[in-house]
């Protein structure tokens, strides 16, 4: 029964995340994966609680990071395509 609570629980959470934009889902990696981090951390300091909330401040601003660097890759790739099909005309 507990299996199929767990599992049940874990489908619910993947089906809401699916229809964030990739700014969106970038941020909530960094902010789950950095509360996570930060818990284990505050763990061993002490404080679990204050570990996980600036675990979480931390891994956000990660994920907002990561999300402005793939968009900047992804608009030089857009350049230099356009740039190579000017070319080759």
């Amino acid at each position: 029964m507990r299996n199929l609570v767990v599992l049940l629980t874990l489908t619910s959470l993947v089906t809401a995340c699916a229809d964030l934009t990739p700014t969106q889902q970038r941020a909530l990696t960094g902010t789950g994966i950095g509360a996570a981090g930060g818990a284990v951390i505050g763990a061993i300091a002490g404080n679990a609680g204050l570990g996980a909330v600036i675990g979480a401040g931390a891994g956000l601003a990660g994920g907002l990071v990561v999300d402005q660097v793939k968009k900047n890759e992804a608009a030089a790739y857009q350049r230099g395509y356009a740039s190579g099909r000017q070319s080759s005309n």
